[in-house]
């Protein structure tokens, strides 16, 4: 992480989904022990989910409201400024991936095979409503991309028209009445 500015990391997540992450600072530099930084979540609409100042790790967690990008932003906190280079371990859990499944065998008595196949029954209908997000998002950005090429080509063909008409101008006709 640089010393000076932040670092920030972004994924795409679509509507209702959890997401968790644990954090911790990890020194390049032995000298100074304990790191301080700052964290701050946002939503793709710019609403701050999590927000941390003086810290060395922590955690976060929060289920989506809105379909976008999230951003999770860190920089070092002023008073440690200089201290040397530090990394940031992040463990960032979307969707089928945060789902706490000891406790679901636990509560639910279930072993080996059965919560193995939970597990991919939960992460087929992830990919299933992701590939149903997807779908809707490209039938969205394909009426965009049609007018942005519909307008290009009039735009084209009147710069065309133009061109031409310079080049080559209407001949007067002179035509004498006898």
């Amino acid at each position: 992480m640089p010393t000076s500015g932040n670092k920030c990391i972004s994924e795409e997540i679509q509507n209702n989904v959890v997401v968790l992450a644990d954090y911790i600072v990890i020194s390049d530099d032995r000298v100074h022990r304990n790191p301080i930084i700052a964290v701050k979540v946002q939503s793709p609409y710019g609403k701050a989910l999590h927000r941390k100042d003086n810290v060395t790790h922590g955690e976060f967690a929060f289920t989506t409201t809105e379909a976008g990008n999230y951003v999770a932003c860190f920089w070092i906190d002023s008073h440690n400024e200089g201290g040397g280079e530090i990394s940031v371990n992040i463990d960032w859990k979307t969707g089928i991936a945060a789902k706490d499944w000891e406790s679901v065998a636990r509560k639910e008595k279930i072993e080996g095979v059965e919560l193995e196949l939970r597990k991919l029954e939960g992460a087929v209908e992830a990919i299933h409503e992701n590939l149903l997000y997807l779908k809707s998002s490209g039938k969205c950005l394909g009426g965009m991309v049609q007018y942005l090429v519909i307008g290009s080509l009039h735009s084209g063909i009147s710069c065309t028209d133009l061109v031409l008409k310079e080049i080559f101008p209407k001949e007067e006709a002179d035509i004498s009445v006898v």
